[in-house]
Order: C-alpha cells, then structure tokens, then sequence
C-alpha cells in the first residue's frame, strides 16, 4: 500500500509511524504541510492509497480528500473537536482520555471515526509526556489497525454522531484561560496548569516588564514562601509560592526567544534576593543512582535529553563514583521522555561565543563516552526505555549491552544538523551494524524503529514495550548479567577485544579524526550547523521538505555484517 506522511513536523510520533509502516511493507514517502501547492503537488506525483496525518495543525486541501482517504490523529476521545484537547483534559484534572482516528472532510474534527481508544492519564504527568506516550502508542495501533481495514470490503468508517459521543467541541485555549493567580491558586491548580501548557506554549507572564513564558512544574514538598514570590534557587530552577504551598519551576523563555533553565531567565529580572539552597532536593535532581543487588542503575533525565557541558561533567562524576563502587553492572538508563539527544544547542546558542561552547559541550560528552568505553571490572548496559538521537545514540553504543524497549525510535545520525559527529561514533557504529548499514544511519537520516536497530545488531535485546514489564525485564536481563556462571569469561573477553581494537587503532586517534571535524565546523562562522542550531532552538517551521523525507522507501532490515570487516567506513571517513 503506497502511504504517504502528511505532517505539520516530522515529530516523534510521525517518526515511528514512518518506520511502523515500512515494516508492515508499505511504501511510503513524507510530505510536510508547508503550503496547500506543494501537498497537491506531492500527492499528484506519489498518487497514494492512503494519506496518514499523525500531527497536523491545518487543514487538508479539499482537492486532496475529496479525492483521496485521509486519516487524521485526534489526540482526544470520540466527539472531542478543537486544536487544544490534551491542554483542556490537564487543566480539568479529567482521570481518562482517549485518541481518535477519524477521516478528513469539511469540518474539523468532525469526519468519520476509523477507530478510537482510551487511556488513563497518569498522575501528574504534563501534555508533552501524555502525548510522546499514550497518545503515541495509541496512535500507532489505530492506524496499523486502519491500514489493515483500509484493504477490507467489509470495512467502512462510521459517521461521527455529536449528540452521543462523549466528547464535544471546545475552543483553544488561550493564555487567559491558562493564567496563574498566584496569590489564590492551590499548589494542585498551579500544577495542572503548568502540565497543560508544557512543552507549548507556557505560561505567560510578564516580569518586570517582561513577557516571560513558564514550563516544568514540580511540587515542593517542605518550603514555604509569600504566594507568587520566587524564593529559592536550586540546579538553576527556582521555586516560586503558591496560595498553599510552592512548585519548582525549570524552564522559561523570553517573548522571541527560547527555553533555557528558569534560573538563567528569571533571576537577571527580580529586584530582590532569591536564597540557593545547599544541597538539590532528591525529587527535581536531573541525576540519580538506584542499587539493586550490585546492579547501579544510573538515571538522567535532563530536558529534551540534551546534555550540556556542565550536565556531562555531573554526569560523568556520578559514573565514575560507579566505577569506583562494588557493583558488578551499570545500567545507563536516561530520562523518561528521552534517553539522550546529545548536546545542548540551546545553552549553546545563548552562550556568548556559541563555537567555544559546541567545542566545551562536544569534548565533555566524549569524555563521558570515552569513560564509558574504557571501564573495567564492570560490565555496561545502555537501557533505551525513551528515544534517543544523534550523539546520545552513539553514546549508547559505548556500552556493552544495548537493551531497546519496543516503540522506541533512535536518531543516529548527525547530518540534519551540519554535523559530522563524535562521540567515538566511527568506532562504535560500524563495529556495531556494519560498514554498509552505518553509512545508511548517518547519511539517509532517517528514524531507526526499535525491531530495526535488534535485526541490525545496533541492539542486543528487545525488550517489552509496556514501560513496567521492560523495566522487571531489565533487572531480570542485568540479574542475569551479574550472576551467569560467565560474568567473569565475559569480563574477560571485554577486556581482550578493547585490547585488540586499542592495538588495531588508538581509541584517542578516532575522538582526534572526528573532533578535527567538528572544530573546523563549529569555528567556521558561515557553517550550515550555525543556521541548523538557530532554527531548531528558535522552532523555526520548514519552508520545505527536506529531500531525505520524500524518498520512497520500504523497510531498511538487512542481514548483519560481521564485525571482522568493519573498518572500511572510518577508513573512509577518517583517513590516518
């Protein structure tokens, strides 16, 4: 069946949709809604069976689906209309939504229903997390589920019937319906609040003159302050009073500008002194350790997963106090959106020389790497339970042992971004997945879904894609790890194979090759990374779809390479 992606952004839910598809051997191709011409001009030339908007915020052309099928994901349950449906759900602390599949026509919203389901919307959890989550998984079992129907005579969409479905039309929601009064809202509203309006748009505020937009709530759970004032600073989040008690907010942005850590916003602002606490309470820490029987399980949950040199120095502290315990494994496990992404172009672009922060940021993450690489005595497990990009996809290379939870999609290439790479990548990846299918990852730029990077080798394991049952697999698989008659054979041979590729090539010639790269890129003020950074911080729309999303393509699956004939790519790439 030729799908194609129609797609205000290739966001994470488009990405998985793209690769969930290819494997059920459709052909697909993306097209992003930059202008009504260029979608008719796209579904002319790639004449599709069907047309699937995973995240759209216009509207379809009326010459497409009066001519052609097209799905749209509503993230919101049967009869639910209007582009602000997670945001109003938050707000009204409802305990249950759902998602729609429902088919474009003249009104929004309103066209027949293709399938819907409903899930229980987590305590506490904020729009952006419901939506990479529940909304996410079940999106893809209702289009995979159309898909199938799609080739059924039997089948046929039902017309939607306002006046018994449980939902109805509500309008968007604006920055008056979502503003704080600090002075008499509960700590409970404040909190569904914020959670409704993260990650976009935030709260707006203005502070001393200044518009200021507001994201990451998270409750305190001892201090107290005069409703509405910040009065503490911790890990650069500030924790401002309520009515009732107080949250601890992580993140703002300027009118025009782009999300940085609360602190480095707001603080520059007030006119009086806000106290630092000594030591970061355990529940807004973005790093923190589990033992469990010799096994650490180390956590970091940094914001969109980007690592920024400061974040990869703490975070190789905590690794390294690790190494240094009695624990047999250590089990990398990321954050709960995201494993990692890399390094932070955000704190990049508003330092005052962006190419000496890229040059801080990418050096502190290769040490974090490199650390990772050259450990002892211990054996390593990267536990990919969230997506993960660019340099955080390599890094996880760095492991001994890849566990992908299913559903999770990695980004493992640089090139969107003008990037050439580090973080030992032309070691790691091809020694992984094979010279051919590492030049596939790092030049098509395309989304790897989890069962690929398995059947590539990129992974070890695949494991549930329930987030419960994979974590009780995951300490099963590191249990395993730690107390299998082999641990010390297998300690053995890491030690042996590191030996031998170190012989074959030093590990610092691969970090000097790719950082030589990445020097002459981040210090060339004229280089397309400089443009890329500035657009991705800025959210910047696409005037246009990139070329690497309008190929066809099918599934990528190819059988392994072995490893003994892996060093062609670096070879290539990286000549002595």
């Amino acid at each position: 069946m030729r799908v194609l992606l129609l797609c205000s952004a290739f966001n994470g839910l488009s990405q998985r949709l793209h690769r969930e598809l290819a494997q059920m051997r459709c052909e697909l191709t993306v097209q992003l809604a930059t202008d009504e011409a260029s979608i008719e001009r796209a579904v002319g030339e790639f004449c599709p069976d069907l047309i699937i908007c995973p995240f759209l915020k216009h509207r379809v052309p009326e010459s497409v689906w009066r001519r052609i099928p097209c799905l749209i994901v509503h993230p919101g349950i049967e009869g639910d209309r209007g582009p602000s449906s997670l945001d109003w759900a938050i707000q009204n602390g409802l305990q249950e939504w759902g998602v729609t599949l429902l088919q474009a026509n003249e009104e929004m919203d309103a066209g027949d229903i293709w399938g819907t389901r409903t899930f229980k919307i987590r305590p506490g959890a904020s729009k952006s997390s419901l939506y990479r989550r529940e909304v996410s998984d079940d999106a893809v079992e209702l289009v995979k589920y159309a898909i199938a129907a799609k080739g059924d005579p039997l089948f046929s969409p039902r017309p939607l019937v306002p006046a018994s479905a449980p939902g109805r039309l509500l309008p968007g929601m604006t920055q008056a319906d979502r503003q704080i009064d600090w002075e008499n809202d509960s700590t409970e509203v404040v909190l569904r609040k914020m959670r409704a309006a993260d990650s976009l748009p935030g709260i707006r505020e203005t502070i001393s003159g200044k518009t200021v937009y507001l994201f990451g709530a998270v409750e305190e759970h001892t201090w107290r302050g005069s409703p509405g004032q910040f009065f503490l600073q911790a890990d650069r989040r500030l924790c401002r009073a309520t009515a009732d008690g107080a949250v601890w907010i992580s993140h703002a942005k300027l009118q025009d500008g782009f999300k940085l850590p609360a602190g480095d916003v707001i603080l520059p602002l007030l006119d009086y002194p806000v106290d630092t606490v000594d030591t970061t309470p355990e529940y807004i820490r973005d790093i923190r350790v589990e033992i469990i029987n010799r096994v650490g399980y180390l956590y970091f949950s940094f914001h969109g997963g980007a690592m920024s040199t400061r974040q990869c120095q703490e975070l190789l502290s905590a690794y390294r106090q690790l190494q240094d315990s009695d624990i047999d494994v250590i089990c990398l496990m990321g954050g709960e959106e995201f494993w990692s992404n890399g390094i932070h172009l955000n704190i990049i672009e508003a330092a005052e020389d962006p190419a000496e922060e890229s040059w801080a940021n990418i050096n502190a993450i290769d040490d974090l790497v490199e650390s990772i690489i050259t450990t002892e005595g211990k054996l390593t497990v990267a536990a990919l339970r969230s997506n993960a990009g660019a340099g955080g996809a390599m890094m996880a290379l760095a492991c001994d042992v890849v566990a992908i939870r299913r559903g999770v999609v990695i980004n493992p290439h640089y090139k969107t971004m003008g990037l050439f790479g580090s973080e030992y990548w032309t070691y790691l990846l091809p020694a992984r997945v094979g010279a051919r299918k590492a030049r596939e990852y790092t030049e098509n730029c395309l989304p790897v879904l989890a069962e690929e990077a398995l059947s590539d080798g990129y992974a070890d394991y695949l494991l549930s894609e329930d987030r419960e049952v994979y974590r009780r697999e995951l300490i099963a698989l590191c249990e395993e790890l730690r107390v299998e008659g082999g641990f010390t054979r297998k300690l053995a041979m890491k030690s042996a194979r590191r030996a031998q590729d170190e012989q074959n090539r030093p590990l610092s010639e691969y970090r000097k090759d790719e950082l030589q790269k990445m020097q002459q890129i981040f210090f060339d003020p004229g280089a397309e990374y400089h443009r890329a950074r500035k657009a991705f911080v800025y959210k910047q729309c696409a005037k246009c779809t990139p070329a690497y999303l309008q190929k066809k393509v099918t599934s990528t699956t190819i059988p392994h390479e072995e490893s003994a004939d892996l060093t062609v790519l670096a070879e290539e790439l990286l000549p002595a």
